[in-house]
């Protein structure tokens, strides 16, 4: 915890995100998402003039951040290597908060909108998060041998499996989701990269 007794911005956001990963974002309040950072509504509300919505944008945009940095360093290394850092960021998180917290770009998005056509700006930031995350490993995929055609394919069930599986863990209290789901896609992301039989 930052030493200051004034909340800077960041902590604000990094605590919303928290509490949104374990409670979702509906069930949360903007004086609960300040009482979690720790923070004053009164500092709360001067960061995030517009209440709630704002704030759990910057927090799901955090959290998405978060996990491309992550993703960037390690998919040097290549696909196998941003896949299980992936894969260990989201099971250390749920494991170390027993079971509680998940993934908060998930939990905004499968809370219902309110009503109205307009969607809210968490959930486009959390489609924005996805489009990173699939976008980030499917570049490391083709550059590391995978089809072009194929690769955003597997990106897209490299996303969809861990996020499914972080929620499947958390509704059993076991990180077996999140382990099968590990070792099936390491398997297909080495079998993509070995060179798939074309036909002839």
């Amino acid at each position: 915890m930052a030493k200051s007794s004034a909340p800077s911005r960041d902590r604000i956001v990094a605590g919303a995100a928290d509490l949104i990963s374990r409670r979702g974002l509906n069930a949360t309040s903007i004086r609960e998402l300040a009482k979690h950072a720790e923070a004053p509504l009164g500092s709360t509300y001067h960061y995030f003039p517009d209440g709630k919505q704002q704030l759990a944008t910057e927090a799901v945009r955090y959290a998405g951040t978060a996990v491309e940095r992550l993703l960037r360093k390690e998919l040097d290394a290549g696909p196998v290597a941003g896949l299980r850092a992936f894969l260990g960021l989201w099971r250390g998180i749920v494991v170390a908060s027993d079971f509680r917290a998940g993934c908060p770009v998930l939990a905004v998005s499968v809370e219902e909108p309110p009503p109205g056509d307009e969607i809210p700006p968490a959930l486009i930031a959390a489609a924005e998060a996805f489009d990173g995350w699939e976008g980030l490993l499917a570049a490391a995929l083709r550059d590391h041998g995978a089809d072009p055609g194929r690769a955003p394919e597997l990106a897209t069930l490299v996303v969809a499996s861990v996020e499914g599986a972080i929620a499947m863990s958390r509704a059993r209290r076991d990180t077996a989701p999140l382990d099968r789901v590990a070792r099936r896609l390491e398997a297909l992301i080495d079998a993509e990269l070995a060179g798939p039989v074309r036909g002839t």
